[in-house]
């Protein structure tokens, strides 16, 4: 890939992972090369872009799923079964196919293997591959990989966050009335949530935000966030499976990541602010009207 590599990062804490003392960064590297760095997931996110596709509908009609969704998916949980074969797996597509969204205190892999699902489809270039690695329920590491940009996002709790070797910080923006803010529209499209998305939004343009923007994938909006490009993001709808690696890319990144209640981020609770300060999150949590999508560990 194009410029400089993630840093490899100090290994520590290898039988936290569940691995050999020093597999630390192993783990992570396992990561990296499962989002991004793998010849073979590379080469068929790349070609599959260009050509026409298959499409198949999961939730509702904008929830959309191609066979190359599925085939990468696989790919990368295959390598990583191979290499931590006692680790668990909460994947996109298998979740959708009926496996159960439990974070136990067991090492666990959160996988999107393609984020950005409708703008692939449509061959519009903002797609990615999101892994986070949690361990007792915590997150620990996060690893995003911007496909048509070549992009690397990687964090690491207590290490920081990169692209592409480069260290990443947040604005820092504290005053709404300077912020750009962005978001997801989800997939239900029934009226009373559109109205409630719609709602939302002009909440925030009435409180004088610069603007309020949506580019088909949250993975890739955080890590804009996380880059000091955007100062604020909300979503309601979007799984762990989104959130698990951009939220530690965003809190090593100097950001926040809460509930849009204003209280601790609960991964599974289908939910999210995120900010650049502490200030600009609780302005963003409490301008919101809820938008109930239900949680993923009871789905």
């Amino acid at each position: 890939m194009k410029g400089r590599p993630a840093p490899r990062l100090a290994q520590r804490g290898g039988a936290r992972y569940g691995a050999q003392p020093g597999a630390g960064g192993a783990v992570q590297d396992g990561a990296g090369h499962g989002a991004g760095r793998g010849q073979e997931q590379q080469r068929i996110i790349r070609k599959a872009l260009t050509e026409e596709k298959r499409v198949s509908t999961k939730t509702s009609a904008a929830d959309l799923v191609t066979e190359t969704d599925h085939l990468v998916e696989d790919l990368i949980i295959s390598e990583l079964r191979e290499r931590f074969p006692s680790h668990r797996f909460i994947a996109e597509e298998a979740a959708a196919s009926g496996a159960k969204c439990v974070l136990t205190h067991s090492p666990t892999w959160i996988i999107d293997p393609i984020d950005g699902t409708c703008n692939f489809v449509h061959r519009f270039p903002t797609v990615a591959v999101s892994i986070g690695f949690a361990v007792r329920q915590e997150l620990e590491f996060g690893v995003i990989y911007h496909c048509t940009e070549e992009r690397l996002y990687t964090g690491r709790r207590g290490r920081g966050a990169f692209c592409n070797g480069q260290r990443l910080r947040v604005s820092g923006e504290t005053d709404l009335s300077k912020a750009l803010v962005l978001t997801e529209i989800g997939p239900k499209r029934d009226p009373a949530t559109l109205k409630l998305f719609l709602s939302n939004m002009e909440r925030l343009l009435h409180a004088k935000a610069h603007g309020v923007r949506v580019i088909g994938s949250s993975t890739l909006a955080l890590c804009h966030l996380a880059s000091g490009a955007a100062d604020a993001y909300y979503q309601f709808g979007l799984h762990c499976w989104d959130l698990a690696a951009a939220t530690v890319i965003i809190r090593e990144a100097g950001g926040i990541v809460i509930d849009t209640s204003g209280g601790p981020l609960d991964l599974m609770a289908c939910r999210v602010v995120a900010a650049s300060t502490r200030e600009m999150a609780m302005l963003i949590a409490q301008a919101l009207q809820t938008i109930n999508y239900g949680r993923d560990d009871e789905k």
